[in-house]
């Protein structure tokens, strides 16, 4: 068995709660080292889960011959740097989504993908509907809907509030041309219907001035509340509306329509109903259809060749963030804009 080195850099949220322990629990694979955005904070993170070493940059994780694998787990002004350091030193990378600032780095790191195929270079998928992809995919493949009419995304968030720092996912430096969950909510429609060819979109910010972490206003360029309505290549029209300001509207909710059917698919469960039902009724999913997060997993049975990237590989990444960029080319115009035109990405 091949043994694994990983080398991680960044350490947020997700890289503690899934990433790590998700590597440290696969047979024959070592976090060997950790660089964060300080000696201290990656000191502390190398402290919780027993890492021998610690970087003083990410230069440094990549260059260090112990490693055979790259974990980029930063904010995405970061990952596409990262991602061509690390494959230019012939290491396998997974990089934390979103995948790029734009569509610009995320071509160039499929590039560098491509140019290297005998290493593995996946992205973190979008979790919010794993546990029912292959039932959607297998009920839209059986006619349950009929003919796929309307989709309805719906990304909820609470009250808005002012006076709340400026989040990474606010800040254009750190964030680029990604909007909230924008393309986390695309990717996963992608799964059950493919792609969008043309997008319009209106935002709002609320709060265009937020202090950041070091009490400096900073203008918020980033919409708080977005809706885009999108002609999709299946024939169907989609809507996605992501928000941070709509308290106590309900849950997050993606909903497919069809001439004789709909279905529903919420953080914990797949619901449906057909044509003559009063309201729709929660479908059990098969446990051989069940999914569940195996991100770490699925990338170290690659390296060991044992499977492909399917959640998600880089061409899916580069779908979104067209689509991303598309979206805010639309809301820059205030015209339709076609997705994956070489004119969206300034080439």
């Amino acid at each position: 068995m091949e043994k694994i080195k990983v080398g991680v850099i960044g350490a947020g949220d997700n890289t503690r709660v899934r990433h790590i322990p998700g590597l440290q629990k696969i047979e024959g694979v070592e976090v060997v080292g950790i660089c964060n955005r300080s000696r201290e904070s990656s000191q502390k993170v190398a402290d919780q889960f027993g890492i021998a070493r610690i970087y003083n940059d990410w230069q440094d994780a990549i260059a260090d011959p112990n490693t055979n694998a790259i974990m980029i787990g930063t904010w995405p002004y970061l990952h596409c740097r990262t991602v061509l350091a690390a494959l230019a030193a012939n290491k396998h990378v997974m990089c934390e989504a979103r995948m790029a600032m734009n569509v610009q780095e995320a071509r160039a790191m499929r590039a560098a993908a491509i140019r290297k195929p005998h290493l593995v270079a996946q992205i973190v998928p979008s979790p919010y509907t794993l546990h029912a992809d292959n039932t959607v995919k297998r009920l839209l493949a059986e006619g349950y809907i009929g003919q796929l009419l309307a989709i309805e995304v719906r990304a909820v968030g609470g009250f808005l509030d002012r006076d709340a720092p400026l989040s990474w996912r606010q800040d254009f430096d750190l964030s680029g041309l990604n909007i909230m969950s924008l393309g986390i909510w695309y990717e996963a429609v992608m799964r059950w219907v493919g792609e969008a060819t043309r997008v319009m979109a209106m935002g709002k910010t609320f709060a265009p001035m937020r202090r950041d972490e070091n009490g400096t206003l900073r203008a918020t360029r980033i919409p708080e509340h977005i809706d885009v309505v999108a002609e999709m290549a299946c024939g169907a029209q989609a809507h996605f509306q992501i928000s941070s300001v709509t308290g106590l509207i309900g849950e997050n909710a993606a909903y497919l329509c069809g001439d004789e059917g709909t279905l529903c698919v919420t953080g914990e469960a797949l619901w449906g109903g057909k044509r003559g039902d009063e309201k729709m009724a929660k479908i059990e999913i098969p446990q051989e259809e069940a999914q569940a997060w195996r991100v770490e997993e699925e990338f170290v049975n690659a390296i060991r060749g044992e499977e492909e990237i399917k959640l998600t590989d880089f061409e899916t990444g580069v779908k979104y963030m067209e689509f991303t960029q598309a979206v805010n080319r639309s809301l820059e115009s205030g015209e339709s804009v076609a997705v994956n035109s070489l004119l969206n990405c300034g080439g």
